[in-house]
C-alpha cells in the first residue's frame, strides 16, 4: 500500500516511523494522557511497540488506520488521529471509529481538533464511509468538545466492557457532512 499523508495548516499526519516510539511511549506513561483511554492504565515501552505495530498492520489490512502528527515547524512526533474498528464496543459494530490522543504539552493548542477534522474528511470523503463514530469517556470534557466541533452528534450513552467505565457514542454520516471534494 502506498504511504498516505495528508496535511493541514500546522500539521502533517502520517504514517508510522521508528523515531516516534520514544515520545509515544513517554506519552502513554503519562498518567493525565492516559486518564481517561481504557481503565485508565499507563503502557510500557513494550506496549506502546506492540501498538505501533498494530496501527501499521491495520494500515496495510483495512487501508485505513491511526496517523503520527507532527507539528510542521518542529517535524516532531506529538501524537495520533486516525481510524480504527471499535471492536471493544460490540454493540455499535460494525463501525468506523475516530480518535486522537496527544502529548499533555500539545493539549489546548486545536492540535486534536485540526487533526481530527482532516481525519475525519479523509474517512468520509476519500474512503467513502458512510459514517464514522467516535466513543469517550463522559468525564473527558476535552474529548467531547472536539467531538462537538466536529460536527458529530449524540448516539448513546453506554458501558465500556473492557473496563466498565460509561461512554458516549457520537456518529457523523456522510451524507450530513459538507467537507471538501476528494483532491488526495
Amino acid at each position: 500500500m502506498t504511504s498516505i499523508s495528508l496535511k493541514t495548516e500546522r500539521l502533517l499526519l502520517r504514517r508510522w516511523r521508528a523515531e516516534d516510539v520514544e515520545p509515544f511511549a513517554a506519552m502513554c506513561a503519562d498518567p493525565k494522557v492516559m486518564q481517561f483511554i481504557g481503565s485508565g492504565a499507563t503502557r510500557s515501552l513494550e506496549q506502546t511497540e506492540k501498538s505501533i505495530e498494530v496501527f501499521e498492520r491495520q494500515w496495510e489490512e483495512k487501508g485505513f488506520g491511526l496517523f503520527a502528527i507532527e507539528v510542521l515547524d518542529e517535524s516532531a512526533f506529538i501524537g495520533f488521529t486516525g481510524l480504527s474498528e471499535p471492536s471493544f464496543l460490540p454493540e455499535i459494530m460494525p463501525a468506523v471509529e475516530i480518535g486522537w490522543r496527544l502529548s499533555r504539552e500539545h493539549w489546548g493548542q486545536g492540535y486534536a481538533t485540526e487533526a481530527a477534522r482532516e481525519a475525519l474528511e479523509f474517512g468520509l470523503k476519500d474512503l467513502d464511509l458512510p459514517d464514522i463514530v467516535s466513543i469517550f469517556q463522559i468525564e473527558n470534557e476535552a474529548s467531547r468538545n472536539v467531538i462537538v466541533k466536529l460536527g458529530m452528534h449524540f448516539d448513546r450513552r453506554t458501558n465500556d466492557p473492557t473496563c466498565d467505565r460509561v461512554v458516549e457514542v457520537y456518529r457523523k454520516s456522510a451524507e450530513h457532512h459538507e467537507g471538501k471534494a476528494k483532491t488526495r
